[in-house]
């Protein structure tokens, strides 16, 4: 098992960009999770739903910032995430994932996490996990 990353307020790794999102990362998603809502492959049910084109999963961009937050700080080091869904993910989009740690008690650190496309955010939410002190 991986030492704990040495972690402080104001700590963040260098954001990740994933995309631009393709209907193939839609499709792969969908046959990984089982969500073949319509929303996700018809763009004409997608359309008549109020949306320009077919919209990513939602749990397909938290995984993507899932695995960044555990690549950053170790998947055995991590105690929770969770986040909120803000806004759609369409195709073409780019995601920005990114972190910062905002407070440190002990050996736990709370973290933001966001994912944005176009500066606009698109989920946010928060991760403790354990570390050492900075």
């Amino acid at each position: 098992m991986r030492a704990p990353r040495r972690a402080g307020v104001g700590d963040r790794p260098a954001s990740r960009r994933i995309g631009p999102i393709t209907q193939t990362h839609i499709v792969r998603f969908a046959g990984a999770g089982g969500d073949f809502n319509r929303l996700h492959h018809d763009p004409g049910f997608a359309s008549k739903a109020g949306f320009p084109n077919v919209v990513a999963m939602g749990q397909m961009h938290a995984g993507m910032l899932a695995g960044f937050v555990s690549d950053w700080l170790g998947v055995e080091h991590l105690r929770e995430f969770e986040v909120r869904f803000v806004a759609p993910v369409l195709l073409g989009d780019v995601l920005e994932l990114s972190a910062e740690v905002v407070s440190v008690d002990g050996s736990v650190a709370e973290v933001d996490v966001k994912a944005t496309v176009g500066g606009r955010a698109v989920i946010a939410g928060s991760a403790r996990a354990v570390v050492a002190p900075a």
